[in-house]
């Protein structure tokens, strides 16, 4: 492997730690603001509280630095090597959230991570046998993110018309999505640069104008899904989602699956259904019964 690939691994587990340790540190100052407001959704008032609380404000720094490292491994290395090892935030995300707990992970919970784990490790270890690199063009980049967009939109929308985990889990995965596309911009543009393309060349500001564009997107989803759910079944959906937009958009509009075989293929579909089967099953294990419930007053949560 390549001392340039090597580096990538490192500083993605890295980043993998920082999101991990951030989504902890968000999820408790937002679930706080939302037992404040006696509400899950978050308006004008309840960001404006969240932005005064040392607690977020120290987990959006740490999800800054890990986007800013992952950031850098994917120019070092390519989306099929760096994006699987965010999975890493989910165990970490487990064993956080159950250490504050002062209780041992459920078998449910253990299950879920295991699933989720394990279908993304061969969803994108297929990929990383089969795909090919090439230069994005603007015009790849802007049907990937009209793509990324749709799919952002019915989700959120899913979220706000449902209630609970269900709620969580439409806001995680629409953030992740967002959060996904941001990758693959992300790569296409450190590749154009260090290839010698313009700062200015309009490729790269459509890059740039995108990524800020998700990011903003992203992390309006990602502090409601906090809102409505644990922090573990958020990351558990951003670091499936995330991974595996990445690569499908990288497979279908970028050219990286033109040697990809049907017998490949069709394994790539098994592992993103077992990756996803984890997440529902995490879902599960949290059910709004026994998570802090916003709206009930200190000292009357359900078990």
């Amino acid at each position: 492997m390549p001392t340039a690939w090597v580096v990538a691994v490192v500083l993605a587990v890295a980043a993998a730690g920082c999101f991990a340790v951030a989504a902890a540190l968000q999820n408790g100052a937002v679930v706080a603001v939302s037992a404040t407001a006696g509400s899950d959704r978050l308006g004008r008032g309840e960001l404006g509280l969240l932005v005064r609380r040392p607690r977020w404000l120290v987990g959006t720094g740490l999800a800054a630095l890990g986007s800013a490292v992952h950031a850098f491994a994917l120019v070092l290395a390519p989306l099929s090597l760096v994006q699987p090892l965010g999975v890493l935030a989910v165990p970490v995300a487990v064993l956080l959230a159950a250490g504050a707990a002062r209780r041992r992970p459920r078998r449910a919970a253990i299950v879920g991570v295991a699933l989720s784990t394990a279908g993304v490790a061969a969803f994108v270890a297929l990929a990383s046998v089969s795909v090919v690199s090439g230069p994005a063009t603007g015009q790849a980049l802007a049907w990937a993110g009209s793509a990324v967009a749709v799919l952002v939109v019915v989700l959120v929308g899913a979220a706000l018309a449902g209630t609970g985990r269900w709620r969580c889990l439409a806001f995680a995965s629409a953030g992740a999505a967002a959060f996904g596309l941001v990758s693959v911009l992300v790569r296409a543009v450190g590749q154009a640069v260090v290839s010698g393309t313009s700062p200015l060349d309009p490729m790269v500001l459509l890059g740039v104008a995108g990524i800020g564009g998700a990011l903003v997107a992203g992390g309006w989803a990602i502090q409601h899904a906090h809102a409505a759910g644990p922090a573990e079944l958020v990351v558990a959906c951003m670091t499936v989602v995330d991974p595996l937009v990445a690569v499908l958009v990288g497979a279908t509009l970028l050219g990286e699956a033109t040697q990809v075989s049907g017998l490949v293929g069709t394994l790539l579909v098994a592992a993103a259904a077992t990756a996803f089967a984890g997440v529902l099953v995490l879902a599960r294990s949290h059910p709004v019964a026994e998570c802090p419930s916003p709206a009930a007053p200190a000292g009357t949560g359900r078990r």
